[in-house]
């Protein structure tokens, strides 16, 4: 190819660009002009692919069009590298690995809905059977110290929720509300202060129609509950565990409400209408 006249656009697709892209670096200075054959074609050469390639890199690391063209002249006719490039990079790296984590955490929050959608079918299946429809929906979050995840799910449900939902949380290894989730529920306009953590055992005999652990631990060793419930597992790091300052702290806590927050709108929607349409 690169020994023989060829198009522009031949050009462009070996370097993932448009043609349009191409004829503007070389208009504004960032790539030398190629000669013309006699047929009036460009002739270019793998040091024009070379040296196209890397200015769209240096473009998709931020560089402005004419410095692109510098660095990558540097680059390729001196060897020279540009001691900026490598903060640059790394910036790029640090770009890529947060774009990944808001995947991860959107493909983690269609998880759950997906589970929710579920979870709602069979409740509302299992409310007709049971014709049961004319009760609040009942509602355990456990978790393994009943400290954060959970106090803090019990306490966002039942204000969000309002009368529709009767909310409880319970620890499989209850150790005391953490001041930090009642600091954070306060500034939600939830007073939790009276809170207390309950142990699991407490609940065992009684009917739920929704069992959501918020933690790997609690839901690798929560007991059965008797009767017809669903069973949910919201993914939740634990707050409480987060090392550092105290504002550090706090982030953390703020961050398990958020994420709360984001679960339980959804939920909220469908157990209603899991609810609604058990009644008719």
């Amino acid at each position: 190819m690169y020994g023989r006249p060829v198009r522009v656009s031949e050009l462009a697709r070996k370097a993932g660009v448009e043609p349009s892209a191409v004829r503007y670096y070389e208009s504004a200075g960032v790539l030398p002009p190629a000669p013309r054959a006699a047929n009036g074609y460009r002739r270019y050469g793998e040091a024009d692919l070379a040296r196209l390639r890397l200015v769209v890199a240096l473009r998709r690391l931020g560089l402005a069009p004419e410095r692109a063209g510098r660095v990558a002249a540097l680059c390729i006719e001196r060897a020279v590298p540009d001691a900026t490039l490598i903060p640059l990079i790394a910036e790029q790296r640090a770009a890529v690995a947060r774009s990944r984590a808001d995947l991860d955490r959107l493909d983690a929050e269609l998880t759950d809905l997906e589970s929710i959608v579920s979870a709602a079918g069979r409740a509302r299946d299992s409310m007709e059977e049971r014709a049961m429809s004319d009760r609040p929906i009942r509602v355990l979050f456990v978790c393994t110290g009943n400290s954060a995840r959970s106090q803090m799910a019990e306490a966002m449900l039942g204000a969000y929720g309002g009368p529709d939902f009767q909310v409880f949380s319970a620890g499989t290894e209850p150790r005391g509300v953490h001041p930090l989730a009642v600091r954070v529920l306060a500034a939600v306009g939830i007073d939790w202060s009276a809170a207390r953590s309950k142990s699991v055992s407490e609940f065992l005999d009684q009917p739920f129609d929704y069992v959501i652990t918020v933690c790997d631990r609690a839901r690798q060793v929560c007991p059965v509950f008797p009767g017809e419930h669903n069973s949910l597992h919201w993914g939740l790091e634990d707050p409480a565990e987060v090392q550092g300052s105290d504002d550090e702290r706090l982030a953390a806590f703020q961050r398990t409400q958020v994420e709360l927050s984001n679960r339980l709108r959804p939920f909220i929607e469908l157990a209603r209408r899991a609810k609604s349409g058990a009644g008719t």
